[in-house]
């Protein structure tokens, strides 16, 4: 284990972590009775108390349990935007003993219906707008009842901010016995039963995608969810119930949801909660509410620092941004310091550790780095081929052995094994990125082992895409790559052999795929071609696609 790093560690902090040993639910039930009037959210200036979260969090638990049949260990889909109701919804299902399924709102009908018959989810939580597309698949598989949330039914203040639509539609739900609204939930105010899941119980699945082309389920226990609520604020010294954090990134996704949504909930602080980017409302928010924290992805900075209205807002008060994703440009970065300050705080972490495993140091933080390894975190850069570890400089995999590290992929032993190999007599998850180690101990990202498309650090799984493509009827065959882009980082391409005597066009095609596919998904590029570079036993050559693209944007 190399511990050059150990030089730069955080001053005062140890190396290794102690956790609770509780449930995650937990962390919630501790601030409420510690902090009852403090706003544990707000949302377009309308104030959520840590008393009124927590007892609306118990009636939600309850109603799961007593109506929709909601037992220890089930699985409970969670499909809705940013909101509080994302917050009361997370935490109920955890009090409920059951175990979070959190999904991309951008899902479509025909995705949402492979998550629901992997994890066998027995109930689902969906926004009102997002219902539809979940509505056909009641009684399919294991899904027997849903509850619609509302988010207007949490504006319960005037405000100047901008509120999308979407987000002012008052509930338009329509109860029956398999379909219930959030007003009904509160107001049946059914309390739950004993809280009986610990830290080895499951807690959360995040799903992430591969070369199969099907989203696998990332089993986490309460223990490995909990080893980064308390790991990544502790890291930045962000452990204070005065800290107030934008909360822009998604919470179906693990940054968003550990270092921003359940970090601030165990700290006490305050949630300012945006359901959709806005740079104009996010800098109003800022100022308003004195933020303190802001994670983000680079995209959303770009897009921030862009606004000709930027140095109308105060930021005077933030002192931790942070993100991940994508590495920050360093004009961008710049930027940032130059109006506010701040150094952008970069780490590193997948679904599959549930966020960090590494981070910057705060007093020596590196550009376009991953950062070290964190808390009770070994990485190691190992030769994907020889399996053996690398010098120091070289390029390998990056293999991570700590806490969070999940348990396996849920329903599929095979690619659990494939996931995990040995070292030194310990268990290392292999990330399939490639990097190396500067002579300080801080890691750098270089290339990928697997295909994989990061688009304003959305993954895109090129195989996934494939597989939902060759549904449409003039296609003939699909390759999908990564084209560079300005604003994304990168996007998708589709390169397509057309079905003979088809003259589909490109609009066709990405009008064709937004109907079937996340937005961030669908190919913003199509190129057509006579035919697809094949190896000898017939496998599409998607690297020399890759590298005649790279090539074309590089000349």
């Amino acid at each position: 284990m190399n511990t050059a790093h150990y030089a730069h560690w955080p001053q005062g902090l140890p190396h290794h972590l102690i956790t609770p040993s509780t449930s995650v639910y937990e962390n919630l039930r501790i601030s409420a009775l510690r902090y009852p009037d403090k706003a544990a959210i707000i949302f377009y200036d309308s104030v959520l108390t840590y008393r009124q979260l927590h007892q609306e969090v118990l009636a939600l638990a309850g109603y799961l349990q007593q109506v929709a049949g909601v037992g220890k260990g089930d699985r409970v889909l969670l499909n809705m935007q940013n909101s509080p109701q994302f917050v009361i919804s997370f935490y109920a299902i955890l009090r409920a003993d059951a175990m979070v399924v959190p999904v991309n709102p951008m899902l479509m009908t025909d995705e949402l219906e492979h998550y629901l018959q992997d994890s066998g989810a027995k109930a689902a939580i969906v926004a009102q707008e997002l219902f539809p597309r979940l509505q056909p698949l009641i009684g399919h598989a294991e899904l027997k009842h849903v509850i619609v949330a509302t988010y207007a039914d949490h504006l319960t203040r005037d405000t100047n901010l901008k509120v999308p639509e979407f987000v002012q539609t008052a509930s338009q739900v329509q109860d029956n016995a398999q379909v219930s609204g959030w007003r009904t939930v509160m107001q049946a105010a059914l309390l739950p039963s004993e809280h009986l899941a610990g830290p080895d119980d499951l807690a959360c699945m995040p799903y992430t995608s591969g070369t199969t082309g099907k989203p696998k389920g990332c089993i986490h226990t309460h223990s490995s969810v909990m080893f980064n609520i308390v790991g990544s604020p502790t890291w930045s010294g962000a452990i204070v119930p005065n800290h107030v954090s934008l909360a822009v990134l998604p919470f179906f996704h693990v940054t968003g949801m550990q270092s921003v949504m359940n970090a601030m909930i165990y700290c006490g602080g305050t949630l300012v909660i945006l359901p959709r980017w806005d740079r104009d409302t996010a800098g109003q928010l800022i100022t308003r509410y004195n933020v303190t924290s802001w994670t983000l992805v680079p995209s959303m900075m770009i897009d921030f620092l862009s606004n000709p209205r930027v140095d109308e807002y105060d930021l005077s008060r933030l002192n931790r941004v942070s993100g991940g994703g994508a590495a920050m440009p360093a004009a961008i970065a710049q930027k940032l310091l130059d109006l506010s300050g701040q150094v952008y705080m970069e780490g590193y972490g997948l679904s599959e550790t549930m966020a960090p495993s590494h981070l910057n140091p705060p007093q020596k933080m590196k550009q376009q780095c991953l950062g070290v390894p964190y808390f009770n975190v070994d990485s190691r850069i190992v030769d994907p081929t020889t399996l053996q570890e690398v010098r120091q400089g070289e390029t390998g995999e990056i293999w991570i052995h700590g806490p969070q590290v999940f348990k396996g992929y849920w329903n599929d032993p095979q690619k659990t094994a494939e996931a995990f190999a040995e070292l030194d007599g310990k268990q290392f998850f292999r990330s399939g990125d490639l990097g190396y180690i500067d002579p300080d101990g801080f890691f750098f990202f270089t290339d990928r082992l697997k295909r994989m498309i990061n688009a304003s650090g959305f993954k895109v799984w090129p195989a996934e895409v494939e597989s939902m493509m060759y549904q449409h009827p003039a296609i003939q065959e699909c390759c999908i790559i990564a084209a560079r882009d300005a604003y994304r980082g990168e996007t998708v391409k589709a390169v397509v052999v057309r079905k003979p005597g088809n003259e589909v066009s490109a609009d066709e095609i990405i009008r064709w795929a937004h109907e079937k596919m996340a937005a961030y998904k669908v190919p913003r590029l199509v190129e057509f071609v006579e035919t697809l570079p094949k190896s000898g036993t017939g496998k599409v050559m998607w690297r020399t696609l890759q590298e005649k693209e790279a090539a074309t944007q590089t000349s």
